[in-house]
């Protein structure tokens, strides 16, 4: 990547997006499309589509060519609006897919876009996390993260003005559950019917080694947990399920969050790592939940079916031993 050559040309075009309008032919011409502009440490400006970000560099498409910033001379970024990303509506498949390709943006900025649509999800028996892709409140989670439950309850941290606010759902309903792929579907209501954030939901399996990403959760209770990594491997075989092997730090809490890449879409989500094992964390990839949103109804949930979400008590021991004489042919004379 051209450094030097670079700079200039992001200079010459900084001045030509400053010149007098006296000194430009009038005419008439299409409105510009929404651009992200980008603020030097010296003052100067450049317009452009923000195509990647990480920590030490952004690159920016001018058009013509592509400009590589490093971190440290930029000032200050003005995003595009939201509104000209494209993207597609939930369709009966209750999830959405961004319509065409968005920028890669770093961690820290995609989480704060992110955040509201992830949720610590409660039960009696313990807490885990998941992820709500429906503004009806449909969300993802583990299978185990309710397994053997039926009150559950969902925590969002919602912006309120500068800050964040927590709102706590009690009304969810199981909807579906998969045992074998360790996916479970849930239905946040609210009583105001305000619709819930939402996130995309990968629509391809492009994926690679050494691809960052990184998981929102709740390790241990802990909300709102961001962690990065890389994909260590996408072919990791654990019982006839292909999962994602990735260095994003997956503890307790993380089951049924949330893995994005650096676009902001879902690839997989978070559910168990190994044992005493540093940076060997697994996500189930988002063809699956794909798959079982697509086939739900395979999957739904029934209360009255003993092998769902109600936990039978074992049999009391017995308190005398020997045959029992209801049982005895003494007994029977």
């Amino acid at each position: 990547m051209r450094t030097k050559p670079g700079w200039t040309l992001a200079l010459t075009a900084a001045a030509a997006l400053t010149l007098p309008a006296s000194t430009t032919p009038a005419q008439d011409e299409a409105p510009a499309p929404s651009l992200d502009v980008v603020t030097f440490v010296d003052g100067r400006e450049v317009r452009g589509r923000i195509i990647k970000e990480t920590a030490e560099a952004i690159w920016l498409d001018l058009g013509f060519d592509v400009l590589k910033a490093p971190r440290t001379s930029v000032d200050a970024i003005v995003r595009a609006d939201a509104e000209a990303e494209p993207e597609a509506a939930p369709s009966q498949s209750l999830y959405r897919v961004a319509a065409g390709s968005l920028p890669e943006r770093s961690a820290r900025e995609q989480a704060q876009r992110w955040g509201e649509a992830v949720a610590l999800v409660s039960t009696p028996s313990g807490t885990g996390s998941g992820f709500v892709i429906h503004p009806d409140g449909y969300t993802i989670t583990n299978a185990h993260v309710i397994q053997g439950e039926t009150r559950v309850k969902c925590t969002l941290f919602e912006r309120d003005g500068e800050g964040m606010r927590r709102v706590v759902i009690d009304d969810v309903e199981i909807i579906a559950v998969n045992n074998h792929l360790d996916l479970a579907l849930v239905r946040l209501s609210r009583k105001d019917g305000r619709p819930f954030s939402t996130v995309y939901l990968a629509g391809s399996d492009e994926l690679a080694a050494g691809q960052e990403v990184f998981a929102i959760g709740a390790p241990l209770g802990l909300e709102r947990t961001l962690s990065s990594g890389v994909i260590a491997t996408t072919l990791r075989d654990f019982q006839g399920v292909t999962y994602i092997q990735t260095t994003t730090q997956i503890n307790p809490g993380n089951s049924g969050g949330p893995l994005f890449n650096l676009k902001g879409e879902v690839i997989g989500v978070t559910n168990m790592k190994i044992p005493f094992g540093e940076g060997l964390g697994f996500a189930i990839p988002a063809r699956y939940v794909r798959d079982f949103l697509r086939n739900r109804e395979a999957f739904a949930f029934d209360k009255n079916n003993p092998n769902s979400g109600h936990t039978y008590h074992d049999a009391p021991p017995r308190e005398s031993f020997g045959v029992a004489p209801i049982l005895h042919d003494e007994a029977e004379r």
